[in-house]
């Protein structure tokens, strides 16, 4: 059984866009890599009502670009300055959140009836951390939490941000929650059933479990390492991800260029059960398949994919191949 992947990457060496390739469920093995669509730095990608959306900037401008069923571009929506980091989507009220690192922003878009992309609200946050990278609000992820509140990671602030959200894009903060001094928060996943929460923090390689009450709070429960306890060299990590049945997740490091594997009690504590080489250099991304048989980790340094077999009791991986040649990838991604 073969599907379609995507691909979101950096054009600052060789690659021109967006990509895409097949990969076969049963064999474990990508193919057919194809240029989708050419794009200025089109880092992240969602899928929302068959568009496909895709970080995008141009002329010292910055924001997305939407993409038909058919990959062709609807339009452009930018703003002055630099360009999103992270998109994802809300298929009930047809709206699409950026994140914007570098201008400390989270942007709310809505998908008209006639296909056409509108920018809705700017929320633009403040303040700062103690880490050199922490000079201002770094916002890096925006979602939904299971009660379809939206969601902000800000790296600069080490705060995780819950805010109500009206059709019309209107929002009303209702909770901030303050992770470890210095540990900028990245990227946020949720338990299927628990309520419980797992923000992976990019500037000192962990993972926090939060408890989340279901109405925009969160309390601490544990924070784990996701590198070697002797390792001291330069990491910061980037994408997690939980599998479907809530037992495993996983990590991944940048500068220890790994996947950290940890296993989910009952209880939604964690226990690291691997640390696996990344077999690559910078895996900024990765994702399970849609049978959650593999995983496929993106190299943004090293233009590979990395495919491996999941064991889907242990939630171990193993590597099977890792020569699949993507340029500049840091985003991956199956149509949802």
């Amino acid at each position: 059984m073969s599907g379609t992947v995507f691909f979101g990457t950096y054009t600052k060496r060789s690659s021109q866009g967006i990509y895409q390739a097949q990969f076969d469920e049963t064999s474990g093995q990508l193919s057919q890599l194809e240029l989708l669509a050419t794009e200025n730095n089109p880092t992240y990608l969602a899928f929302l009502d068959k568009h496909l959306f895709a970080v995008a900037g141009k002329n010292g401008q910055g924001g997305l670009v939407n993409l038909d069923q058919n990959f062709q571009a609807v339009n452009h929506v930018l703003q002055s300055g630099a360009p999103l980091c992270y998109l994802s989507s809300d298929p009930k009220r047809h709206m699409v959140f950026g994140a914007n690192y570098h201008k400390g922003e989270v942007l709310i878009y809505q998908l008209t009836d006639d296909g056409q992309l509108k920018l809705l609200n700017t929320v633009k946050r403040s303040g700062s951390g103690p880490h050199p990278n922490q000079d201002q609000s770094r916002v890096h992820f925006a979602g939904l939490t299971p009660d379809k509140h939206l969601i902000v990671c800000d790296l600069g602030t080490d705060s995780v941000a819950t805010y109500s959200l009206s059709n019309d894009g209107s929002v009303g903060l209702i909770g901030n929650y303050q992770a470890s001094p210095g540990a900028g928060s990245r990227h946020i996943v949720f338990h299927p059933s628990l309520k419980v929460a797992y923000l992976i923090c990019e500037l000192n390689s962990t993972v926090e479990v939060l408890i989340y009450d279901g109405n925009g709070q969160f309390a601490h429960y544990e924070t784990h390492s996701t590198i070697p306890e002797d390792y001291d060299g330069f990491n910061a990590c980037a994408a997690i991800r939980i599998s479907s049945d809530g037992r495993f997740v996983y990590a991944s490091n940048c500068g220890h260029d790994s996947i950290a594997v940890f296993r989910v009690y009952g209880d939604g504590q964690l226990e690291r059960v691997q640390i696996i080489s990344s077999f690559g250099k910078t895996p900024r991304d990765f994702c399970l398949t849609p049978k959650e048989n593999h995983l496929i980790a993106v190299q943004q340094d090293s233009d590979n994919a990395t495919v491996f077999k999941r064991d889907t009791t242990s939630g171990l991986l193993t590597e099977t191949n890792h020569d699949f040649y993507v340029p500049e990838a840091v985003c991956i991604t199956f149509p949802s």
